[in-house]
């Protein structure tokens, strides 16, 4: 096992949880980098069903040291809650297993109002947040007027930078006819929150450190997808952070030299949720996964877009990244289609582009350059190995990895651990 980050390679929603999981078995470290509670991995293990929003897949293995890192934008209230929900199922979470750095930036309750206002404010034109806050406690991060969890050791330091934000905060909500805060309110809330976190909080950076020197195999989990990248993505229709593989060690304080591998997940086809950009959506599509109780988001039940599988994506996807490996998930969601369709190019102004464009107006005009490939038209979901695939889906995945440039290693074909084929 080599030092990895796993990356989503779309929209988010590709399965990572289900490869980070698989791949932590022979991990000693699982970390966090960036993103914060708008993000939600759905991991089945030993036919239980987990749903992890800030604390890293690695906590429902024994043994993995997991840790958020600095690059980390965190709900206190909303982290205790979820180590509440794991506890009561057995898992443990101990200061021992968990660790989250002192330089984490707090989402706080008017971070949350000041999320609505900005997506009132834009309209038609809301971005399609799911109002956890993230967007603003980032904002206030690059503003340099956030708070890190350091500053929430101490009460009397908490309440003075709180109020100093407040001033400002609360103008933007009233002129929005939105909820206005004090400092008591806001202190009150994540308080007991701040206590029960107090044993996990540490300086993560030197045990990051120590655990690469060591020889220690670390697993960088990553949140959301590559085009909801601030800087990569289909902006300004993306979150706030940076989702692709750099992200990583800018929200983790280790060095790009400690990283072996890239492992890029995505789908055998393409879901979205929120506003933007979509070349590839189909009604048809979404309706058939829809109709079967899939493509629903794991942090906030929204019905997913969806659409068959876009390869101008993932080219650049892998580009980006520095993909070594791909790893396909959710290929048992196409097991009943009889043709599929892959995008390989997008026709924009009567020219072809095999990358996608920056410009906002162009993705108005892009319409998708398909390649029809057969159905396989049979169930892979018992498949434990490459031979046991059918003939038609063992092409579309060699298929797939020739369009993106990268091979596919990695491939799901059902929701429990043993249903990973590696190739």
């Amino acid at each position: 096992m080599m030092n990895t980050i796993i990356c989503g390679l779309q929209w988010g929603d590709e399965g990572k949880g289900k490869i980070v999981d698989y791949l932590t078995e022979t991990a000693d470290v699982v970390a966090r980098g960036q993103g914060g509670n708008n993000a939600g991995h759905t991991v089945i293990a030993n036919g239980t069903k987990y749903v992890l929003h800030l604390i890293p897949s690695g906590i429902l293995w024994e043994g993995k040291n997991c840790i958020i890192g600095n690059g980390v934008v965190m709900d206190p209230v909303g982290l205790c809650k979820e180590i509440t929900t794991l506890e009561e199922a057995g898992i443990l979470v101990d200061a021992a297993k968990l660790q989250i750095s002192d330089r984490a930036h707090i989402v706080l309750p008017y971070h949350r109002e000041l999320d609505a206002a900005r997506e009132a404010a834009l309209g038609k034109n809301k971005i399609g947040t799911t109002k956890r806050g993230i967007g603003p406690t980032y904002a206030d991060k690059a503003n340099r007027n956030g708070l890190r969890l350091a500053d929430l050791m101490c009460e009397t330091t908490a309440r003075e930078l709180i109020e100093i934000r407040l001033a400002d905060a609360n103008e933007t909500l009233s002129r929005h006819d939105l909820p206005t805060f004090t400092t008591d309110q806001v202190w009150e809330e994540i308080a007991p929150a701040i206590e029960r976190l107090r044993p996990h909080v540490s300086n993560t950076i030197p045990a990051l450190h120590k655990a690469w020197k060591d020889g220690k195999t670390i697993l960088f989990e990553g949140a959301q997808g590559s085009f909801l990248d601030v800087d990569f993505g289909t902006y300004p229709f993306v979150t706030s952070s940076n989702t692709t593989s750099g992200g990583a060690c800018t929200g983790s304080g280790l060095p790009p030299t400690a990283i072996e591998r890239v492992v890029g997940v995505c789908k055998a086809y393409t879901t979205r949720v929120g506003s933007g950009p979509f070349i590839t959506e189909n009604d048809d599509i979404s309706e058939y996964f829809h109709a079967r109780g899939m493509e629903f988001g794991a942090t906030t039940g929204r019905p997913r877009r969806c659409g068959w599988l876009d390869m101008v994506l993932i080219r650049y996807a892998c580009m980006v990244n520095g993909v070594t490996d791909l790893a396909v998930t959710i290929l048992d969601g196409l097991d009943e289609r009889e043709t599929i369709q892959v995008c390989t190019a997008y026709e924009i102004d009567g020219e072809r582009h095999d990358y996608p464009p920056a410009n906002r107006a162009a993705w108005d005009k892009a319409t998708p350059v398909y390649e029809t490939l057969p159905g396989w038209q049979s169930d892979t979901t018992g498949a434990r190995s490459w031979d046991d695939l059918p003939e038609n889906a063992k092409a579309y995945l060699t298929r797939l990895g020739e369009l993106a440039g990268a091979p596919v290693t990695y491939i799901g074909n059902g929701p429990e651990r043993e249903q990973t084929i590696v190739v």
